[in-house]
């Protein structure tokens, strides 16, 4: 069973922030320049939420806001379920699929450690069937 930690691995434990008093337009231009679908807010060093691609469409543009005027702590997502190195890929799947969410806070010890999107599980997911599928080629033709 593949854990988060697999993923961390892989992609890295390096998290984009910014901070929640920034207008919405710099953390976009951040989130552009880094080709990256959600920033990790802290405030004074400690995790308070997630800014996604998803709450500027749905927080700024629909309700006809400024991306220059409104600032990140109005519109980022708080509350995210948390998740550990330890958890696994379906843990994941399961909590994102029932909060429709498409990035997860990691923690270790109530440290931010990472963050994974759906992309990564997804990724990790066909990488592991690619595995599986190669020791099986090997045991049948062994």
């Amino acid at each position: 069973m593949k854990k988060v930690s697999q993923i961390l691995g892989r992609k890295g434990s390096n998290v984009v922030t910014i901070t929640p008093d920034i207008t919405v337009l710099d953390a976009l231009k951040q989130m552009a320049e880094k080709n990256i679908g959600s920033i990790v807010v802290l405030e004074n060093g400690h995790y308070v939420g997630v800014l996604t691609e998803r709450d500027y469409a749905r927080k700024v543009i629909l309700k006809g806001k400024s991306s220059t005027t409104t600032l990140v702590n109005e519109i980022m997502s708080t509350g995210l379920p948390r998740i550990t190195p330890d958890n696994s890929l379906e843990t994941c799947m399961q909590i994102m699929s029932e909060n429709n969410i498409r990035y997860l806070p990691v923690f270790e010890n109530d440290q931010l450690c990472g963050i994974i999107s759906i992309n990564d599980v997804i990724k990790e997911t066909i990488l592991t069937q690619k595995e599986t599928i190669e020791h099986l080629q090997n045991y049948i033709h062994s």
